[in-house]
């Protein structure tokens, strides 16, 4: 059996793993359920999401990914080789080569344990490349020309801004606000209007249903919210609504407006230019909040539009930057 070549989005939310040759073959969130006594895995992927919240107490459901970044190593470890192993990624006679994408401005530590952890799962040899580069890719977007391009990748744990110019990037920014933080503001929201506890999965649910950025009278939608009274300590059930979500995420989400302006003021006016014609991408599970091509379009003045496929981007750029190999290897 040859080697195969994977491609792998480690994501604070979501793993994504491409094999060359086959496509995206493992999408699964990136959480981990141990015993707390003995530290032994429990259940990987989406069995150990479907406990989060709800374990009992020597049964902890972690995500081992914090910020992009491998907050636990160990777990870390245990968690890609158990998806390694499902799509078959390692034979007896041939080790994988593994691309694995990191956020841009992490530290060389933080980079050398992302490729430790890669390494250990029996990697014949591990290329690490930036998220935003890869994003950018997989979203269609020809970066080897010498004209400007900008990107905006929206995560679980970060959000990348980059400008893009001959296979490389010119100015970056890499944000710890995103998809996580927008969970936690619905939930002080939440507690600190309707004195209601909800839980990571709840205010998920909450910002992909009727979660919104930009206002539009128009298009207002409500939802049930079920969660733990803290004035009683009963269940209990309200309602909410898109304005509502959109004041919860309003202070984290023009962090992200800020950061895209200040990676604009750092550009080449040449480049500045490409990008007024070209317009910038959204990528990243963070885009498919209603409005956010919107509210980029008025804030930036510049066209904003969602990739196609916006979860799937960094996967796909892995697979692209896979087949042709010689422009990874170094």
């Amino acid at each position: 059996m040859f080697a195969k070549d994977i491609g792998i989005d480690l994501g604070t939310a979501n793993v994504l793993i491409y094999v060359r040759g086959q496509g995206i073959v493992l999408n699964e969130p990136s959480v981990v359920a141990i015993d707390a006594d003995t530290r032994k895995p429990l259940a990987v992927g989406s069995e150990a999401r479907n406990m989060l919240g709800r374990t009992p107490g020597n049964v902890v459901a972690i995500r081992p990914m914090k910020d992009g970044v491998i907050a636990d190593f160990e777990i870390t470890e245990v968690m890609l080789n158990y998806f390694i192993r499902k799509i078959n990624g390692k034979s007896f006679l041939a080790r994988p080569r593994i691309l694995i994408c990191c956020p841009s401005n992490i530290t060389q530590v933080e980079k050398n344990a992302i490729r430790e952890a890669a390494e250990k799962t029996g990697a014949r040899k591990v290329f690490l490349e930036e998220e935003p580069k890869v994003a950018a890719i997989g979203a269609g977007m020809d970066i080897s020309k010498p004209s400007g391009n900008m990107v905006i990748d929206i995560g679980g744990g970060t959000t990348d801004i980059a400008i893009l110019s001959l296979g490389g990037i010119v100015t970056s920014s890499s944000i710890k606000v995103a998809g996580n933080v927008f969970d936690a503001d619905i939930m002080k929201y939440i507690k600190d209007k309707y004195k209601l506890l909800i839980g990571d999965r709840t205010a998920e649910e909450i910002k992909f249903n009727i979660g919104t950025v930009f206002l539009d009278k128009k298009k207002s939608e409500k939802m049930e919210v079920r969660g733990r009274d803290l004035v009683t300590g009963l269940p209990h059930t309200i309602t909410i609504c898109s304005e509502e979500v959109e004041e919860a995420l309003r202070e984290s989400v023009y962090i992200i407006i800020h950061t895209a302006k200040s990676v604009l003021e750092q550009t080449p006016p040449e480049l500045s230019a490409d990008i007024i014609d070209k317009g910038i991408v959204v990528t990243g599970g963070g885009a498919l909040i209603r409005g956010f091509d919107e509210l980029l379009t008025h804030e930036l003045k510049v066209p904003v539009f969602i990739a196609e496929s916006p979860l799937t981007c960094v996967a796909e750029g892995t697979g692209v930057l896979l087949d042709n190999i010689s422009m990874i290897t170094r």
